[in-house]
């Protein structure tokens, strides 16, 4: 007992430790911080802006105090964000800067999704009109980070570091198999032959008509990145191609042999291409600004503006309620309704990034943006992902605008539930009993077999589900509920598939969303646009977020590589009710 009580002792005064150890490290950022406010960002002549976006998580936004802590990191293990109108921000802002010279970036392991990679390399391209320079360089680039650092007129890669350049593939995780030794039998209940989001939980691989999807719009999205990549390297397509669908970069020198990177240098030699530039010595100090300190400097457009475009960014997956970090049914159609009544918003644009979720909050929110499309413009932006009940809350708008590798489509919806009787009786001995005063006051229980009615009644409730769904769209895209049947059926496509199909109207980014919303209020350049809902400060979001961040990174060091198969199982929790889901989360990598 003595010596269980050290060691508790010890964990306590660790844990204590720990957490005296952060309140003093941000107490000292926060004096950093507040000494940098009183000071105003001064942009020195011959500067460069670093964009590192190394291992960060490329998210729609971020707060404008999001801190940079360098060589700290994100002290509770969990990755740092970067935020796409950020980025966007400062690099139209270095464009316009006579004192920013060029980009340096490190692009190599971000975490984010093709389209929104497009959108950043869409914008970075345009600063290369300037004249100005961009050198990227990093240790290793995954596919996602290459394609970003493509963009470069000059691509660096350390000599022993690597390149993931071989396409993309989707790969699924199946419990079935765990289901039935634990005795846990799925009762699902579905419409479209495409709605796969329960596939996980029922079969062992994929179906062939899930199989079929997949492999349709990974084509798309690999050729889309292709051809950008094999434009701005000065490579043929069809060389290109045969590089990636043969893995043929294999080693570092394999990369400079095919046109891929400029040539292998170590990060000093890096630093001296960029004093060359620059026109300094080989001793002098390169001067850099971050992304947030440039920010800082930019003006606001048109402040006094009564013309005001309103992004409402919608991202995470749909629930009811006014839960933070997800697209709160709620929360939402309070903002919304607010754009809808604010005589300074003349337009209002719908950013979304979402996989979908449960159908009540969708319709909760559907029914505000067709609210407020029958008073003012609603103009949406598709993001990374814009599926199923994401693209149900898009319906309405006047204008559908998605990136060509967009993910979205996926207009179908399913319901579910688990037989747990066989894990309770025979696995764990435990039996349940119940009285009730009608013959479905037990209704869906389950701790035993569903009957034959309550199948019956569940699959007609996900069938009028599916046909409100259907004529939501069909009423918001000027099609009949034939036609939208015939692209629909819990079908993904990309934006390319999905404008071909009269589900999008417009390729392009949200800078193109607002565009169309300027046009249709007829304001020339006398217009302010305004991001709603506002965000939390970045220490606060941080303070709140340090119980789950330490849960989570505990958990994924104790689980290793089954924490893929742990979040696949706390997933369903948020399975409640009829779910216009994606099918099941795409992971393209």
């Amino acid at each position: 007992m003595k010596f269980l009580g050290n060691v508790l002792a010890v964990i306590v005064g660790l844990f204590v430790f720990s957490i005296l150890s952060v309140l003093v490290m941000f107490g000292l950022i926060g004096i950093i911080a507040s000494s940098a406010g009183d000071a105003k960002v001064k942009v020195k002549e011959n500067t460069v802006l670093h964009l590192n976006l190394n291992g960060r998580t490329l998210v729609e936004r971020t707060t404008d105090d999001n801190l940079d802590l360098g060589f700290l990191g994100n002290p509770f293990g969990g990755q740092s964000n970067a935020g796409l109108v950020n980025l966007k921000k400062a690099i139209e802002e270095a464009k316009k800067n006579e004192n920013i010279k060029g980009i340096y970036l490190n692009t190599g392991l971000i975490i984010a999704g093709q389209a929104n990679l497009l959108e950043l390399r869409e914008v970075l391209e345009d600063f290369k009109s300037s004249g100005k320079f961009i050198i990227a360089y990093d240790e290793a680039f995954s596919e996602g980070g290459y394609y970003l650092a493509s963009v470069a007129d000059e691509v660096y890669l350390n000599p022993i570091g690597g390149v993931d350049f071989n396409g993309f593939a989707s790969e699924g995780i199946f419990l079935k198999g765990f289901f039935e030794k634990v005795g846990i039998k799925p009762e699902v209940f579905r419409v479209g032959e495409f709605k796969s989001a329960v596939e996980p939980y029922i079969l062992d691989k994929m179906s062939p008509e899930n199989r079929l999807q997949t492999q349709y719009f990974l084509d798309d999205i690999n050729a889309n990145a292709l051809i950008g990549i094999a434009a701005s390297r000065g490579i043929t397509l069809d060389s290109l191609t045969k590089i990636n669908t043969q893995m043929l970069v294999r080693k570092p020198k394999d990369a400079v042999t095919y046109g891929l990177m400029t040539s292998l240098l170590y990060e000093d030699e890096v630093h001296a291409k960029l004093r060359e530039k620059l026109g300094l010595k080989e001793d002098d100090e390169i001067s850099t600004i971050n992304a947030t300190d440039l920010n800082s400097v930019v003006k606001s457009k048109n402040v006094t503006s009564k013309n005001r475009i309103a992004v409402i960014i919608a991202e995470g997956e749909i629930v009811s309620g006014k839960a933070d970090g997800v697209i709160s049914s709620e929360k939402f159609a309070k903002e919304i309704r607010k754009a809808r009544k604010d005589e300074n918003i003349k337009a209002i644009v719908l950013r979304i990034n979402s996989p979908g979720g449960s159908v009540l909050a969708s319709e909760v929110i559907w029914r505000e943006v067709a609210e407020a499309q029958k008073v003012k413009s609603v103009i949406v932006s598709m993001g990374e992902v814009a599926a199923s009940g994401g693209y149900y809350i898009a319906a309405p708008a006047d204008t559908i605008v998605a990136q060509p590798n967009t993910i979205t489509g996926s207009i179908g919806i399913f319901g579910m539930m688990f037989n747990v009787q066989e894990l309770l009786n025979d696995k764990l001995g435990i039996t349940t009993d119940v009285v009730k005063t009608g013959e479905f006051s037990d209704f869906m229980n389950a701790g035993r077999p569903i009957t034959e009615v309550e199948r019956m009644i569940m699959q007609s409730s996900v069938e009028d589900g599916y046909e409100t769904f259907i004529s939501r769209v069909a009423e918001g895209r000027k099609m009949t509920p034939e036609a939208v049947k015939e692209v629909a059926s819990g079908r993904v496509w990309t934006g390319n598939q999905a404008k071909e199909r009269g589900l999008v109207d417009v390729l392009g980014g949200l800078d193109t969303a607002i565009e169309i919303a300027a046009g249709k209020i007829k304001a020339g350049d006398d217009y302010r646009v305004v991001y709603y809902p506002e965000i939390k400060p970045w220490f606060e979001t941080i303070m709140e977020d340090f119980g789950q961040s330490v849960r989570v990174g505990f958990l994924k060091h104790e689980l290793q590589e089954n924490y893929k198969i742990y979040q696949q199982v706390e997933k369903l929790k948020t399975y409640q009710g009829i779910q216009a889901r994606m099918a099941q989360e795409i992971t393209i990598k």
